[in-house]
């Protein structure tokens, strides 16, 4: 299922090209604005180089197999196989067997950062990881299809329900096993920009765990860049270049999920759920709430307790 070996033996047997190190620059795409989206084809082609994007990419190989080029490293992905893995990690898939068909989802790295019970697994990922499930099955593939239809849609319902049930995904594959599949192979000394890669990995992973620890205190950007031990503008753009988001944006967007579920289990009221979670006053809290959920935060209580009192009827 997965086939991996050093990229230097792979340049003398197959001819395979060998990229430049520190000096090469990878492009960095964008796909759908840093967020949720599907890649447009389902045939594996080989690229013409490595590049970088934001997001947590999954690739679901449904036929044949491709061989990824992947932090100095050469990794071959065959048919029933799942991986993920973060797109700020220079890759590139150099060849593959014709035909090879799979589905790809890119994943904003903040479902991640939201995530923190995963542990070990989205440590791994912020370190440089390419995960491979250890469990897949066979119908997965239909909901793979099902959820790449869903996202290119550009319904904003459906890409709810996406993000839902890939975050119960990445959970299973938390509870079912993995493997970092870099352990394969033997690691590229040759590779030297390979430091420079894992350690901005890093950085951004300080950032993203002191966000995530401490949201709803009155921090600032400049509390997190300091956290990681960065110049602050230099945080600020390295984390909206690998996370989509900009630091402040983390932020919020923390506090408000933190009061989403205020909101659904507790009888606090809204005023206490504002500056409980770190909003300085009731304006700004109703502001962020109204922009990401698209009302107040009365209306989705009532819209949540309507619901629980429907199904309360039901059972």
């Amino acid at each position: 299922m997965y086939r991996s070996r050093n990229l230097k033996s792979a340049v003398a047997s197959e001819g395979v090209r060998l990229h430049r190190e520190a000096s090469q620059h990878y492009p960095v795409e964008v796909f759908g604005d840093h967020g949720f989206c599907a890649g447009h084809s389902t045939r594996v082609y080989a690229m013409a180089g490595p590049h970088m994007h934001s997001q947590v990419e999954f690739n679901l190989v449904c036929s044949g197999s491709m061989t990824y080029w992947f932090d100095g490293r050469e990794l071959t992905v065959g048919a029933g196989s799942l991986v993920l893995f973060w797109g700020m990690i220079p890759h590139q898939v150099t060849s593959c067997v014709e035909p090879t068909e799979f589905v790809v989802i890119y994943a904003p790295m903040s479902l991640f950062i939201e995530l923190p019970e995963l542990g070990p697994l989205r440590d791994a990922i912020f370190r440089g990881a390419m995960i491979g499930a250890g469990s897949v099955r066979s119908f997965e593939a239909d909901i793979f299809h099902k959820w790449r239809k869903d996202l290119m849609s550009g319904e904003r319902r459906l890409e709810q329900i996406v993000r839902d049930e890939l975050t119960a995904r990445v959970r299973r594959i938390d509870v079912d096993g993995w493997r970092d599949l870099r352990e394969l192979a033997t690691y590229s000394p040759e590779r030297e920009n390979s430091s420079a890669d894992h350690d901005r990995a890093m950085r951004v992973e300080m950032m993203a765990r002191y966000i995530n620890e401490h949201a709803l205190e009155p921090i600032s950007a400049d509390d997190v860049a300091r956290a990681a031990r960065l110049h602050p503008n230099y945080a600020m753009a390295l984390f909206k270049r690998a996370v989509g988001l900009t630091i402040k944006q983390s932020i919020i967007r923390h506090r408000l999920d933190t009061a989403q579920s205020m909101l659904i289990a507790s009888d606090v009221s809204i005023s206490e759920i504002a500056f409980d979670c770190g909003f300085g006053s009731i304006s700004s809290f109703y502001a962020a709430f109204e922009k990401r959920f698209g009302g107040s935060p009365q209306q989705f209580r009532k819209s949540i307790r309507k619901h629980q009192a429907e199904m309360a009827e039901r059972s």
